[in-house]
Protein backbone atom coordinates (compact mmCIF):
# COMPACT_ATOMS: atom_id res chain seq x y z
CA UNK A 1 0.00 0.00 0.00
CA UNK A 2 1.07 3.50 -0.61
CA UNK A 3 1.78 5.97 2.39
CA UNK A 4 -1.53 7.27 1.60
CA UNK A 5 -2.89 3.75 2.59
CA UNK A 6 -4.67 2.61 -0.47
CA UNK A 7 -3.52 0.67 -3.24
CA UNK A 8 -2.13 2.97 -6.22
CA UNK A 9 -1.49 1.90 -10.17
CA UNK A 10 2.21 0.59 -9.77
CA UNK A 11 0.50 -1.89 -6.95
CA UNK A 12 -1.95 -3.63 -9.62
CA UNK A 13 0.27 -3.45 -12.65
CA UNK A 14 3.23 -5.48 -10.30
CA UNK A 15 0.15 -7.63 -9.50
CA UNK A 16 -0.92 -8.58 -12.71
CA UNK A 17 2.26 -8.97 -14.44
CA UNK A 18 3.59 -11.44 -10.89
CA UNK A 19 0.12 -13.36 -12.12
CA UNK A 20 0.98 -13.19 -15.32
CA UNK A 21 3.87 -14.60 -14.57
CA UNK A 22 2.33 -17.73 -12.64
CA UNK A 23 -0.05 -18.10 -15.31
CA UNK A 24 2.64 -18.71 -17.93
CA UNK A 25 4.68 -20.88 -15.84
CA UNK A 26 1.54 -23.20 -14.53
CA UNK A 27 0.99 -23.54 -18.59
CA UNK A 28 4.13 -24.72 -19.63
CA UNK A 29 3.66 -26.87 -16.02
CA UNK A 30 0.61 -28.50 -17.64
CA UNK A 31 2.08 -28.78 -20.91
CA UNK A 32 5.05 -30.88 -19.75
CA UNK A 33 2.55 -33.13 -17.65
CA UNK A 34 0.39 -33.86 -20.92
CA UNK A 35 3.07 -34.77 -22.52
CA UNK A 36 4.69 -37.17 -19.92
CA UNK A 37 7.28 -34.97 -20.32
CA UNK A 38 9.20 -35.77 -16.59
CA UNK A 39 12.30 -33.81 -16.51
CA UNK A 40 10.70 -30.92 -18.16
CA UNK A 41 7.81 -31.46 -15.54
CA UNK A 42 9.85 -31.08 -12.61
CA UNK A 43 11.69 -28.53 -13.78
CA UNK A 44 8.49 -25.91 -14.73
CA UNK A 45 7.40 -26.89 -11.17
CA UNK A 46 10.11 -25.57 -9.83
CA UNK A 47 9.40 -22.49 -11.90
CA UNK A 48 5.78 -22.11 -11.08
CA UNK A 49 6.52 -22.38 -7.45
CA UNK A 50 9.41 -19.99 -7.66
CA UNK A 51 6.91 -17.55 -9.15
CA UNK A 52 3.83 -18.71 -6.40
CA UNK A 53 6.14 -17.55 -3.78
CA UNK A 54 7.39 -14.29 -5.33
CA UNK A 55 3.18 -13.09 -5.71
CA UNK A 56 2.61 -14.57 -2.06
CA UNK A 57 5.77 -12.25 -1.00
CA UNK A 58 4.83 -9.38 -2.69
CA UNK A 59 1.37 -9.67 -1.38
CA UNK A 60 2.92 -10.17 2.11
CA UNK A 61 5.13 -7.23 2.08
CA UNK A 62 1.84 -4.94 1.34
CA UNK A 63 0.07 -6.63 3.67
CA UNK A 64 -1.63 -9.13 2.48
CA UNK A 65 -1.25 -12.44 4.46
CA UNK A 66 -3.31 -15.14 3.25
CA UNK A 67 -5.84 -16.47 6.06
CA UNK A 68 -5.94 -19.88 7.09
CA UNK A 69 -9.65 -21.64 6.40
CA UNK A 70 -11.86 -22.33 9.37
CA UNK A 71 -13.48 -25.91 9.63
CA UNK A 72 -16.76 -25.91 10.49
CA UNK A 73 -18.33 -29.09 12.26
Amino acid sequence: MSEAGHLDEGFFKRYRALLDAEDTAFDELEHAYEDGDRAHFEQDLSTWRLELERRTAFLDRHGFAPIAPSIVT
